[in-house]
Formats: structure tokens, sequence, C-alpha cells
């Protein structure tokens, strides 16, 4: 059974920064690619960033020049510094992974992280 666990979320000013950590568990798996999403209240999901099993990056424009996703692949795990943050940037953080397993892939989604900036 693999998991993915998000963490990293709070509560910081305007101009802070965060990191939020994506840490997939389980065993005998590997993660493709990785994407952040967010969904503020009343509005619908949307991707912040995603990155590849090599390490191509994309970006929502919104976030493009403060956010940088990044992965470990050692570790299982994928990261998202927040830097600059706003407060449009509050919202729930998701993370969803591409996961394959033996010869099959399927989307895992984490549960969650809150991230609420103030202004």
């Amino acid at each position: 059974q693999v998991q993915l666990v998000e963490s990293g979320g709070g509560l910081v000013q305007a101009g802070g920064s965060l990191r939020l950590s994506c840490a997939a568990s389980g065993s005998g798996f590997s993660i493709k690619d990785v994407g952040w999403y967010r969904q503020a209240p009343g509005k619908q999901r949307e991707l912040v960033a995603e990155i590849s099993r090599d390490d191509n990056t994309n970006y929502a424009d919104s976030v493009k020049g403060r956010f940088t996703i990044s992965r470990d692949n050692a570790k299982n795990t994928v990261y998202l510094q927040m830097n600059i943050l706003k407060p449009e940037d509050t919202a729930v953080y998701y993370c969803n992974g591409i996961i394959r397993i033996s010869t099959r892939e399927y989307s895992y989604w984490g549960q969650g992280t809150q991230v609420t900036v103030s202004s």
C-alpha cells in the first residue's frame, strides 16, 4: 500500500516562507511525476507546480519566481519551497503522484496540508 503524506503547512505572515514536503511510503514502487495542487475555499483545485522523474518542472504563472519544486528520489520525497508568500496563496495544498507499481501506473493523492498567509 503506497501513501503520500504532506507536511510543512502552517500560518505565516505575508512575505514569509514555508517548505512543504510530500513523502511516499510503502514498498515496491517508484515515483514518476509529482504535482503540487492547492484549493482555496470556494475555488477549484489548481495546479501549482509539477516535476517529472528527470526533474523537468512547470509552474503556475501566479507562483513563478516565488515557488520551487524539487525532489529527492532516494527519500521518495518531493518538496515545494514557497517564498514571498501572499495572502492569496492561502489554501489547502495537496500532492499528487504518479506511482509505478510493477508494470502499472496509479495516481495517488495526499491528505493535504493547510497553508495560511496573513496580511
